[in-house]
Formats: structure tokens, sequence, C-alpha cells
């Protein structure tokens, strides 16, 4: 029986369509606000994988609007309070649900501090939307499973949408426009050989540098979400100050590289790591020594990470079904959480 966390992967090409197609003219909008209004900073505000999503953004705008982008505890307004200095600047606030109380407090004192606010949301209307002064909905559909997906993948769509907007930037936006055709290709990717290589381990890294440390991030939650397996992202050359210490015979990692400026080093760091006996997969061609998994090349090194992840959620839905777990239903996790 197929599960809701599959069929929503599934979905994933379909929705990033509709997004593009229904809200165009909202990211123009929204684009156009950024234009205006040429913020010095940004600032994002997000929990959990909507925060990855977030982390992701700030990689994209950094290298392709070369704006520094901050992320904020959301604990700033709702726990402490806190007055922040952001009249310069804009923040992007990405919530599925919209109405994450601390979410919204801090996406409402940005924007009365005279940010420009955009608001990524699976829900219209929500607090969240009330609280910005962009509201972009980001069409992903329904999304039954606890684990986000398509929501996940459609905030981060909804973001280089506005970006390409923002900066004009012709080859941004014909990637982010064929990112619907391109999804269709990356989830049909089989990373099996990465599961039989798993075997019985009990922890494992997921490294990436750039926007693919976020995809990273992203994957090491899933795998606690869904297998209860232990899992810790971090960067392809941070992971050699301190945390390569527990790295020995047969310990997995997972190396995400996309076809960017980063894709010789992280392959060369995946290398490293496979001579020390480590089993270590790598999406790169570049690799010698690590075992290579297959990815989709967009023609972008944005949008060439950004695809990472639609394989990696086809691996980690049948991975979880192979623990005898149902990654529908996480053990003690809900699907909207309300932090204060």
């Amino acid at each position: 029986m197929q599960t809701n966390m599959r069929r929503e992967i599934d979905e994933i090409p379909e929705a990033a369509a509709r997004l593009l197609d229904r809200s165009s003219e909202a990211l123009k909008q929204a684009g156009a606000a950024l234009r205006a209004k040429d913020p010095a900073f940004l600032v994002t505000i997000a929990r959990g994988s909507s925060d990855h999503a977030a982390l992701f953004l700030k990689y994209a705008i950094e290298l392709q609007a070369g704006r520094p982008v901050a992320s904020l505890g959301p604990s700033l307004a709702s726990i402490y309070g806190a007055k922040l200095k952001l009249g310069g600047a804009a923040a992007i606030a990405i919530s599925q649900s919209g109405k994450s109380p601390d979410i919204v407090a801090m996406a409402q004192a940005a924007t009365d501090a005279g940010a420009v606010s955009i608001a990524l949301t699976n829900t219209l209307p929500s607090p969240i939307s009330k609280a910005c002064t962009h509201p972009l909905d980001i069409l992903a559909g329904p999304e039954i499973a606890v684990a986000a997906t398509k929501s996940y993948v459609n905030s981060i769509v909804a973001g280089l949408a506005v970006l390409g907007e923002w900066t004009g930037d012709a080859a941004l936006q014909r990637a982010v426009a064929d990112l619907p055709n391109q999804f269709a290709k990356a989830v049909k990717l089989d990373w099996h050989e990465f599961a039989a290589d798993l075997g019985e381990a009990e922890s494992l890294y997921v490294l990436g540098r750039g926007p693919a440390l976020a995809i990273a991030s992203e994957a090491a939650l899933k795998f606690k979400e869904t297998s209860g397996m232990h899992a810790e992202a971090y960067s392809a050359a941070e992971v050699l100050h301190g945390p390569v210490a527990l790295v020995g015979a047969k310990f997995p990692v997972l190396t995400l590289a996309a076809r960017d400026a980063a894709e010789g080093s992280v392959a060369e760091i995946a290398d490293g790591m496979a001579e020390k006996g480590a089993v270590v997969h790598v999406t790169s061609s570049r690799a010698g020594k690590a075992k290579r998994l297959p990815f989709v090349e967009t023609g972008h090194p944005i949008t060439d990470a950004l695809t990472l992840i639609l394989p990696f959620y086809g691996f980690v839905e049948a991975w979880s079904r192979s623990r005898g777990l149902n990654p529908d239903a996480p053990a003690s996790l809900k699907k909207v959480t309300e932090t204060r």
C-alpha cells in the first residue's frame, strides 16, 4: 500500500508547476518590493523543515544577490520581547500551517520594525499571512504525512522565483521555470544501493556545502523523523574540524554535492573518508573512491542542489518501511507544532 509520504513526494513536480503558474503575479510583486526596498540585509524566520528551506534561500540570496542573510530565533519576539532594528531589511517567514505563534510573532515584529516581510505558507488566509506585507501561497496542496516534503520544496521554489524577479537574473529565472521538468526526472532516481550499505548502522553523517548543506540538514531531519535513526548534517569542510574523529570502518556517510564551485572539494572529502574505511556515497561523478549516486543536472548550480532532495525523499520513505516503521506517523510527532 502506498504511503501518504510517497504519494506526496510524487506530487512535487505537479505542485511546483502549480505554484509557478498560479502564484506568478504574487511572486513578481514580492520581487518588485525587494527591488524597490534594496535591503541591506535579510532575515529568515522559521523552524524545522521550513528553517532548512530558509537556509537554502540564505545561500541562494547571498550567492545571487550579494546580500547577507541571518536566521532569527523566533523566541526573540515571543519570549524575550526583543526590539530589533530591521528598517533597512527584508524578512522571509516560512510556515506551512501559517499559525505557529512564535513564527507569527517574529514576523509581525519584523513588519512593525519596517522590514519588507514575505510569508511563504501553504495556508491562506492564516496568521502568518496577516503578519507580513507580502503573503505568498506556495500551493503545495494538502500535505497529510507528518514529514514535510512537497511543502519544503515549494517553499524553496517560491523563494527562488522571488529572488529571480528581484535580481532580474535571466539564467536563474529560466532554471526555476524548468524545475517541474527537472523534478519529474529526479523523483524517479533510485538510491537503493545506499540502503543496502546502511545495514545495521545506528548513526550517520550527511554532508554538503553551500545550498547542498541545507539539503543535508533536511535529509538528517528526515532520517530522525521517519526512521528513528541518528543523523547529523555537517558542512563537508566543517566535518574535518572534529566530527571526522567518529568516522571509521563502515561508518555511513551520505555526501550531497551539486554541480557548483564546491563540487570538487566535496568529492575530495568524500573520497578521503572512503579511504578511512567509511561507507561513503556521493552525488558526484568526480569521486574516485566514494560510491556514486545518480543525480539530475539542471544546468544551474542553485537548482542542481535542490533536485537532490527528491531522490533522497524517495530513499528515506522506502528505508523507513524496510525497518518496519510507518513514515506517515513518526513516533511522538504531530503535523503542526505550535511553539511560543
